[in-house]
């Protein structure tokens, strides 16, 4: 059998660069997605991606001794790196491969990128994340709709960083014909549902499919970067011009290009094309009009000269009548916006303790926009350092509810800490 795949990353909405990196070939799907808050996320994870694409062969038969091999060398090739330049020391990144050998996938996992299976019409999970959320969700203690909004989402416990030297999650399954793999940075699984995905799974090529997993995540609101890998298990070869694909950080694709060719990522990225590795910003039109571009005749002049002229009556009336308008205009945004943020809440430090505070976590010259709504018994001083300064940047919540149960977490974190 063969595979037939897409790949696509894009920066997303507001990052300034995209630190995911992604392979798409006929034997290897890879997706690796730099931590973020760590030293050159995109280093790490295009350092890794160039490592693990010389999978990009058929395997022979020890399939998850050829993964281990490859991710580890990944992960030495970061602590080169680091060794080469101490300035990169805590850079790291995510990685998800899967390698096809014709008949079968072996799967190697690390982090919280993923890999899914679509098969006769239900998509499964393939890895396991390896996060803090996720491992309150193994215990019971949140649901995974909860987990997309829990304030330590994105604390992962397992990364490819060249120090630790983690073992990756290794495991194989049969190919089936019509099989659809699909490997993403959490910018997309951390966003849309399984039912969703399986929605845009369920039809066209994978083409179609990565570039609709890609609008929707940030149609539905994804804050980071997104990449998608699609690939369908069929018995016939692919099209002799399909290539591999390198996209993300490891494409090395200059930032814009010239108006009406590839267009690289950046910042508030429109989505446009996906072969050429990131989508992202359209360029804009230039300002002068190009030789031989078509513009509006000028106006008749005689014309002109005798249409109906404005006698300028009651000018002063209008002006005034519109500014009026405006400045109620105004008043109206600005009170929808101050009971819009009476409704928020958020969760942060008031005199040492932590607290809940109303409003939003931000003020304007000589305007609070929040106030302590409850102070709570629970003491900075008895957190972790980690969970103090996150409190003390402050931590949105969704609702009242939301806040209190932000602070069930830090008051049962506290006793743990104090036992």
């Amino acid at each position: 059998m063969y595979l037939h795949y897409s790949a696509i990353s894009d920066v997303g909405r507001v990052r300034r660069e995209n630190q995911d990196s992604g392979y798409a070939g006929p034997w290897l799907l890879t997706v690796c997605d730099g931590v973020g808050g760590a030293v050159r996320g995109d280093l790490a994870s295009s350092t890794a991606v160039q490592a693990l694409r010389k999978l990009d062969q058929e395997p022979d038969a020890d399939i998850l001794g050829q993964l281990a091999g490859a991710v580890h060398r990944a992960d030495d090739r970061i602590a080169e790196l680091v060794e080469e330049d101490p300035d990169l020391n805590g850079t790291s990144t995510t990685a998800t491969v899967a390698l096809f050998d014709g008949t079968r996938f072996g799967i190697g996992h690390i982090g919280d990128s993923r890999a899914y299976l679509y098969r006769r019409g239900q998509l499964r999970q393939l890895t396991h994340d390896h996060t803090f959320v996720q491992s309150l969700i193994d215990e019971g203690r949140i649901t995974e709709e909860q987990s997309r909004t829990h304030p330590h989402r994105n604390l992962i416990l397992k990364a490819l960083d060249g120090i630790r030297h983690e073992e990756p999650d290794l495991f194989e399954f049969p190919a089936e014909p019509g099989d659809r793999i699909f490997v993403c940075s959490d910018g997309a699984c951390g966003t849309l549902t399984d039912d969703r995905m399986a929605d845009i799974l369920s039809t066209g090529t994978p083409d179609f499919a990565a570039v609709e997993l890609v609008r929707a995540s940030l149609e539905a609101g994804s804050t980071d970067n997104v990449t998608c890998i699609v690939a369908d298990v069929a018995e016939e070869p692919p099209p002799a011009d399909l290539a591999p694909l390198l996209v993300g950080a490891a494409a090395d694709l200059p930032r814009r290009m010239p108006l009406g060719g590839a267009v690289s990522g950046a910042v508030g990225g429109l989505f446009r094309g996906h072969r050429s590795g990131d989508t992202g910003e359209i360029a804009p039109v230039p300002a002068d009009v190009p030789e031989g571009a078509y513009v509006a005749d000028p106006i008749d002049r005689e014309a002109a000269r005798y249409a109906p002229r404005d006698p300028g009556r009651h000018r002063w009336l209008r002006r005034l009548m519109l500014a009026l308008v405006l400045l109620g205009l105004a008043w109206v945004v600005v009170a929808a916006g101050w009971s819009w943020s009476q409704q928020q809440f958020y969760v942060a430090e008031q005199d040492g303790k932590v607290a809940i505070f109303r409003g939003i976590d931000a003020d304007l010259p000589g305007v609070s926009l929040s106030h302590a709504y409850e102070l709570t018994d629970v003491d900075l001083d008895r957190l972790s350092d980690i969970d103090a300064e996150q409190v003390r940047e402050g931590i949105e919540a969704d609702g009242l509810d939301g806040a209190r149960l932000t602070v069930d977490n830090y008051a049962a974190r506290q006793d743990v800490n104090a036992g």
